[in-house]
């Protein structure tokens, strides 16, 4: 639970690089999210050219961040082949399964030491057209988010966001 508790949104990095490992166990923790009907239709894209990741903030207004940051991991979802009756759930479904992959690897940083950032990319239309340009995605494939990934620079105190009042029994 501490990794939970523990877990902030950092927004200054060292230049020290993420290894590879580092980077493989946080995709596998992408990859163990929970997704509807198993359709796992998470796509990730590892930006680590610092000429793309350079790119980012020119479009983004919250990732300035990025300047500083050795990789980007964009978590994007593909269209192409989810079974769903009605295309609209499907569109939900796939946006709630790279929600959860966003959060998983969100928790596998913490987990190892690593500092990181959940950037918006969807509902934005502009943010995706910009996203799916820098990263040559294709059609069927939605950029959902984008997760800053480095060695932290900077200490955040943890807090307590838990509010009584949020909290409603068998009824709102």
């Amino acid at each position: 639970m501490s990794i939970i508790f523990d877990r902030r949104s950092i927004r200054s990095y060292t230049s020290e690089p993420v290894s590879e490992e580092e980077i493989k166990y946080l995709l596998q923790a992408g990859m163990a999210a929970p997704s509807a009907m198993n359709q796992q239709p998470w796509e990730f894209v590892v930006i680590d050219d610092r000429e793309v990741l350079d790119q980012i903030p020119e479009f983004h207004d919250y990732a300035q961040m990025v300047k500083e940051a050795p990789v980007v991991i964009a978590v994007c979802g593909n269209q192409e082949d989810l079974k769903f009756d009605d295309p609209e759930a499907a569109k939900n479904y796939m946006l709630q399964d790279c929600s959860a992959a966003t959060q998983n690897i969100l928790l596998a940083a913490e987990e190892q030491g690593l500092g990181s950032v959940w950037l918006g990319v969807y509902p934005r239309k502009k943010r995706r057209k910009d996203v799916k340009k820098l990263l040559n995605l294709p059609d069927k494939v939605v950029p959902i988010s984008l997760v800053v990934i480095g060695h932290t620079n900077e200490e955040k105190e943890v807090n307590d966001r838990y509010l009584e009042e949020k909290v409603h029994r068998n009824q709102f």
